[in-house]
């Protein structure tokens, strides 16, 4: 189990920071908690094993009321080279590509714009924030990261408090980022997926809620009749739903398809 560092640091101001970093951090400033946010009392563990790992990885806790890293994992230090006792907000993104760096803000002022406008606020804790970029890696060369990110609690404006996030390494999945944004429905919320920033209507979910069940079951390797078992559905059944997976992601097979739906963030 990787030990979790119970840090809060505070980042540098605003004047300290890159042209760069600061251009990340104006993305935040209108849309950040007013107050303090207490965490949720789901843990951590729960949080982190519902997410399925296709490569190294590594998660901290983001609080947008004051920027500061907390919860920050020691996996850190194997990709990015960083310690998680003294990594602070601004190490992570000057990690990132600086060619990604105008997708990242454009990404997170995206996804911001559509939880205000189309996601009922009891609903905005009930989702899960995917895309790609390429970070810096401790060897100094760059690879792709994907990013996943769970908001854990909103002030009572439901403006961003804490939010985990999670970096897996893809880059032996693919070297392509695609710039697209998916966001994810938990407990049986709609899915929008592979979302182009300049889009203003979002596709539905693909997938339903039985699907995406079975699709989580497939990527742990589950056969059809353990996914039949666990399901309490008939065996038939369980094929029916992985062909329809299939044809609607376009994918040959049941490799292609966890690839194609691990960069999505669908799983």
């Amino acid at each position: 189990m990787d030990i979790i560092y119970l840090i809060r640091i505070r980042i540098p101001e605003l004047h300290e920071m890159s042209t760069d970093i600061k251009k990340l951090h104006n993305v935040w400033l209108e849309s950040r908690a007013y107050q303090n946010t207490d965490f949720p009392t789901i843990g951590f563990d729960e949080l982190t094993n519902s997410i399925i790992s296709t490569g190294p990885f590594y998660f901290y806790v983001i609080d947008f009321y004051d920027m500061s890293l907390s919860n920050v994992s020691t996996a850190i230090k194997d990709i990015h080279g960083l310690d998680p006792q003294t990594v602070n907000f601004s190490d992570v993104l000057d990690a990132i590509h600086p060619d990604d760096v105008d997708f990242v803000a454009n990404a997170e002022a995206f996804i911001t714009r559509f939880f205000y406008e189309r996601i009922p606020r009891e609903k905005l804790l009930s989702y899960k924030m995917n895309y790609s970029f390429r970070s810096r890696m401790k060897d100094g060369e760059y690879a792709l990261l994907n990013h996943q990110a769970i908001m854990l609690s909103l002030d009572e404006d439901s403006r961003w408090g804490k939010s985990l996030n999670i970096h897996t390494r893809i880059d032996h999945l693919s070297n392509l980022n695609t710039r697209k944004i998916s966001i994810i429905g938990l407990n049986g919320e709609p899915s929008y997926m592979n979302m182009a920033i300049e889009e203003t209507v979002p596709p539905m979910a693909c997938f339903s809620k039985r699907e995406k069940q079975i699709l989580k079951l497939i990527a742990e390797g589950f056969s059809n009749s353990e996914i039949s078992e666990k399901l309490f559905i008939a065996v038939l059944t369980v094929k029916k739903h992985r062909q329809n997976i299939l044809n609607k992601t376009d994918c040959k097979n049941i490799a292609q398809l966890i690839n194609e739906c691990t960069l999505l963030g669908v799983i």
